[in-house]
């Protein structure tokens, strides 16, 4: 095999137009802005779509490490330390909630794209606590067969119907026009990732364990509570974000929904986890702001 090696001048280009992820804020101001959004979101016994909407905000964001404090938020109750000593872990609990953090960010991927995704598994993986790692699935329940590559397909069209309905037929018409294989790779993705596995979806105050054939499973709603927080925090792509709102909101017509689902997919709902994202996202950006218009008006000088 050639050995090929950067040359000065490419390896200076790489640097350029901000390659680097976003750093996390002080931690005292994520402590802050996660207290308050979660306290909201317990009064409206939303906490499962807090945190989903949470963990896809700061992936979209490019904001892997506050995905990583995020975890250590919700396993521990905050990032500040109490006399010394952290919260005593309690691994069912966080194993469960660590595996709708995963699955979160894995469904987002279908909004962001690989790259991000990648570095804010990364992210959560190394701060995870090394018995919670040690307790989540490691087999694939996704590989694609000859024997489920028809439900797949099938499965997948049933959820763009369920999102895009009554323009579900003319959409993928118009999708499939500008490229014969990117409609087939879309309702691929859909049942493959969107669509909630086999079995029962859990919820944030559930407990999971390696034996646990359902860790981490999200339900439709909250499926489409990935697509709002990602496509929202991504920014200027209105009107997936219109689709997948509207989305969230057919979501009410699915059955055996849970409480905290027909709460979410409410007009109520669906908006407070449009403002939740913008909580958020304006959260963990606030110093940032202040500085560049501080930037800004030092350079007008």
């Amino acid at each position: 095999m050639v050995n090929v090696k950067l040359t000065p001048a490419i390896k200076h280009l790489l640097t350029l137009r901000s390659p680097k992820v976003l750093p996390s804020p002080p931690l005292s101001q994520l402590n802050r802005v996660f207290k308050d959004t979660f306290l909201e979101a317990k009064t409206r016994r939303a906490e499962t779509g807090w945190l989903v909407a949470t963990t896809c905000s700061l992936l979209a964001a490019n904001r892997p490490s506050a995905v990583g404090h995020l975890y250590r938020f919700v396993t521990r109750s905050t990032l500040e330390e109490n006399q010394g000593k952290r919260d005593v872990l309690n691994l069912p609990r966080a194993v469960n909630k660590a595996a709708l953090m995963r699955e979160s960010a894995l469904k987002s991927v279908i909004f962001i794209g690989v790259p991000r995704v990648i570095l804010s598994l990364s992210a959560l993986h190394e701060a995870l606590d090394d018995e919670v790692k040690s307790s989540l699935r490691t087999q694939s329940r996704r590989d694609a067969t000859p024997v489920n590559a028809e439900a797949i397909v099938t499965q997948g069209r049933g959820l763009w119907n369920s999102i895009y309905t009554p323009h579900a037929d003319k959409l993928h018409k118009k999708l499939g026009s500008y490229h014969p294989d990117f409609i087939s790779f879309i309702i691929q993705c859909y049942g493959s990732v969107l669509t909630p596995l086999p079995g029962k979806t859990k919820l944030y105050s559930d407990m999971s364990s390696l034996e646990d054939p359902d860790q981490g499973n999200l339900s439709r709603a909250l499926g489409s509570v990935v697509g709002i927080a990602s496509l929202r925090a991504e920014g200027g792509v209105g009107p997936q974000l219109i689709s997948h709102t509207f989305g969230l909101l057919k979501a009410r017509d699915v059955e055996h929904q849970s409480d905290e689902d027909k709460w979410l997919s409410s007009d109520e709902g669906t908006e407070w986890i449009i403002r939740t994202v913008d909580e958020v996202l304006d959260g963990v950006s606030a110093g940032e702001i202040e500085h560049d218009q501080q930037r800004q008006a030092k350079v007008k000088l």
